[in-house]
């Protein structure tokens, strides 16, 4: 199967999906980050660490994950010889169009849906089946024969209408044997600390917020809470409230409320310290991104291109 090299990219080319093979012989250090569209991961060798949204998921080979924009993820690798995975970008809006009255495409990254379940720990047989279609996917994708594209576009229909059979397969079994998460959480001595302060950030990200007075709040030493933070997240509770409310920004921006109210919605003291933290995550101004989410939602009523 086809390999890409790996790419630090975060914003998708195309209004569709995209897919990636990754082989390297040692993963690398990626800080948390989250997309605007779903990601479905795919672990095919090695061994890693997920952390998402305060959960540390321990993949084996097989493992999918089903990630939601709004979930801050990062990979955790070992010092393992070999890290193969695919990776799945799929444009919200796009699924959403593909879906119809039998079947939500969507609903399996939806984290509200009851029994959901972002880490996926199918049978053998199904691992082999999900590893098989993606493959499949891969190489049609990067292929230069006639009808590739058509055939890659049910391919990737075909895996969608699969994964979320799989899925509510999954979160309506009681006591099925595999895909169960319990055991696959990794638990450490801070972790329902830093889950609480998660919590706490995503709620309060608006306000105002600092160091000190989430340690008052949560009657810890600043010192503990801010160590505590870093090795468990990866970066500091400064830079990860500044991802919380760059990524509430972008909600409300999507929805067409006015960059200069935004920016006081979403916790930032003036416009030029909010455009430059908009900038500097995403490589575009505030306004430049609603201008593009209105000609997104202007090309969905309007038709869709295909890859």
């Amino acid at each position: 199967m086809k390999h890409q090299p790996y790419s630090d990219r975060r914003q998708m080319r195309g209004s569709t999906y995209e897919i990636f093979h990754y082989r390297e012989q040692r993963g690398r250090e990626v800080e948390v980050h989250h997309h605007d569209f779903f990601e479905v991961y795919l672990l095919l060798d090695g061994e890693v660490e997920y952390w998402v949204d305060g959960e540390i998921c321990r993949l084996e080979a097989g493992d999918l994950l089903l990630i939601h924009p709004q979930q801050l993820h990062r990979p955790l690798p070992s010092g393992a010889e070999v890290y193969e995975r695919i990776v799945l970008w799929i444009d919200r809006e796009y699924l959403a169009m593909l879906s119809d009255a039998d079947i939500d495409l969507c609903r399996c990254f939806d984290t509200t849906v009851p029994g959901h379940r972002m880490h996926i720990r199918a049978s053998d047989t199904q691992k082999h089946a999900i590893a098989a279609r993606l493959g499949e996917l891969v190489r049609e994708s990067y292929s230069d024969s006639v009808g590739a594209t058509l055939l890659a576009n049910g391919i990737f229909l075909q895996f969608m209408v699969e994964l979320n059979r799989l899925a509510y397969q999954l979160a309506n079994a009681e006591g099925s044997a595999g895909g169960a998460e319990g055991d696959s959480i990794r638990v450490t001595e801070n972790s329902a600390l830093i889950s609480h302060v998660l919590d706490y950030i995503g709620a309060h990200c608006h306000e105002e917020l600092s160091l000190d007075s989430i340690a008052d709040y949560f009657f810890v030493s600043k010192y503990h809470l801010s160590h505590a933070f870093s090795r468990e997240v990866g970066i500091s509770v400064y830079r990860y409230i500044t991802i919380r409310r760059l990524m509430l920004a972008r909600e409300l921006l999507t929805r067409g409320i006015p960059a200069g109210e935004v920016c006081y919605h979403s916790g930032f003291h003036d416009y030029a310290g909010f455009y430059r933290a908009f900038k500097a995550e995403y490589g575009i101004s505030p306004r430049a991104f609603t201008d593009s989410a209105q000609q997104n939602k202007q090309e969905t009523t309007g038709g869709r291109e295909t890859q």
